[in-house]
Order: C-alpha cells, then structure tokens, then sequence
C-alpha cells in the first residue's frame, strides 16, 4: 500500500495504475476509520480495479462553534485498516498541501447548501464540496463512493457532479450500524456513557415513521412519531426533523406517493449525531 502525502505522489501512484489499464475507486474520508468505513472500501473494490482512500480532516467544512482540533485521529490504526483490505493508494496530504497558502476558491451547490444541515451549520457544505472536488482534480477517480448516513451530503455531490460534468460515478453505500442500530460515526466515541445509552433512540424514531407510512400516515403523523421517540431520550436535543423527497430534497405534505427520506439531527452536548432512512409509500422500506 503506497502512501502519499503530497498531490504529485498521488497522482504519479494513479498515473501508474492506468498505465496498466486498471480502473480507480476514491473512498474520501477523514480517518479514524469504523466499520462503516471499511464497508465503502469493500463497495468500493467491487467497483473498481484499484482503491484510493484519501484522510484528510478538511478544515473548511467546520464553522466557527465546531472544534477541529478535537477531532478524533489515530492514522497510525487506520493505515492498518486499510491495508487489511487491500487499499491501493492513501492519500494524506496536511493543510498546507491541500490548499496552499493563498487558496482562494471555493466550490457551492447554494440550493442544497442552505438547506437542512446546511441552515445549522453555515459554510459546511461550501466546505465540503471545494474540498471533494479537489480530491477528485487531484485522483481523478472513475468512481466515488460515500455512505447515505450523510445524506443531504451525498445528495449535494451528485448535483455538483452533474452539473460540473465531472466525469466519474457516484456510488451510496447504505448506513452501517452498531448492534443496538445506532449509526456508526467517529463522533460516538464523544458521546459520554449516558448519552451513548440514549442515542440509539434515533434509529428507533426512524424505525415508527416507517411503520406510520407503511399503515397511510400523513408527512405531519410520520414528524409526531419521530419527536415522541426522541422525547424518550432526555439528554438529547432535536435539532431537526425533515421529511424531504428522496431525490430532490424538496418538503414534503399529507401521504407519500413517492420515496421520501427521513433525516435528523440530535444534539448530545457537543456532539451533532445525524441519521437518515428512505421511506417508501405503503412498504416496509
């Protein structure tokens, strides 16, 4: 497994890769990696020959309240991960490398960065969009894969990849979960004994809205199933709760007639944890 901390190595590494008429898979991340993690590494080699992960923990995506310094890193047990999996290439370039000393560019997708996660924390989504499409400039991968968890995300970056004409696939890769359905993510080993207790209460209120939608139940009976399990978990705050449609992000009214997703944002202290699920009309989804 090659490591890379600078673009020219990575790109000499991808260069090489098609030289052999090997295609690349890109999984960017921003390391202390989880099982949810290694899950996009795997859909990742199944949909390419050679698999890129980039560990970058991209500043620009944080706001002004979020602190990066606290941010958990081991890279050390990451890169062990990932060369049990068979990852080609690690790209972990510092800040300096990736954006220079006078970076002055930015990339945005206003529509979808304004709203949702995007309305809590302003600037986000600009962050994660320059920073994304830099990895793509930089590896230039055939396909990328995200995870659903980050939902309003994933959406964002097919849109950017359409409407730039980026010429790669996006792939999402369904949530993965801990035994009791909480959401895998680096920020839960934040989360204090107690709180930890709690925030499975998440997936459970995602799990009543389906049942409210699979028996006919309006957007607003699916919204009241969600806030009356959460209400159970007393050191949880509900920042928000949004029925949107699965593909457009538009608001939704009255009975579903088409896919919507179900995403939520609940604060535990310092600690944002987010979750999703696309609802179908009428089934069990």
């Amino acid at each position: 497994m090659k490591i890379c901390a600078t673009k020219k190595a990575i790109r000499e590494e991808v260069r090489e890769t098609r030289r052999k008429g090997l295609s690349v898979a890109l999984v960017p991340t921003m390391g202390f990696l989880h099982e949810g993690h290694l899950s996009l590494v795997r859909e990742a080699a199944s949909q390419a020959d050679r698999v890129v992960v980039s560990i970058f923990v991209n500043p620009t995506q944080f706001g002004p309240n979020e602190d990066l310094s606290s941010y958990p890193r081991d890279p050390e047990r990451d890169l062990k991960l990932l060369q049990d999996e068979g990852v080609a290439a690690v790209f972990m370039p510092d800040v300096d490398e990736m954006y220079g000393v006078s970076g002055d560019t930015f990339v945005e997708v206003p529509g979808l960065s304004g709203i949702l996660q995007g309305a809590l924390r302003p600037g986000h989504f600009r962050g994660v969009a320059t920073v994304v499409t830099k990895l793509f400039n930089i590896v230039g991968p055939d396909v990328a894969v995200f995870g659903e968890k980050d939902y309003q995300q994933l959406a964002l970056i097919r849109q950017m990849v359409r409407d730039l004409d980026m010429p790669l696939k996006i792939i999402g890769h369904p949530t993965v979960r801990e035994a009791d359905g909480l959401a895998m993510s680096s920020r839960n080993v934040r989360l204090e004994p107690d709180q930890r207790a709690e925030a499975p209460a998440l997936n459970r209120s995602l799990l009543a809205a389906n049942d409210v939608a699979r028996a006919g139940g309006t957007v607003a009976d699916m919204d009241l199933a969600v806030r009356t399990v959460l209400s159970e978990a007393s050191l949880g705050k509900v920042e928000s709760v949004d029925i949107r449609d699965a593909e457009t992000l538009e608001e939704l009214e009255g009975v579903l007639t088409r896919p919507a997703v179900l995403l939520l944002a609940v604060r535990f202290g310092k600690v944002l944890l987010i979750d999703q699920k696309v609802i179908h009309p009428g089934t069990k989804g």
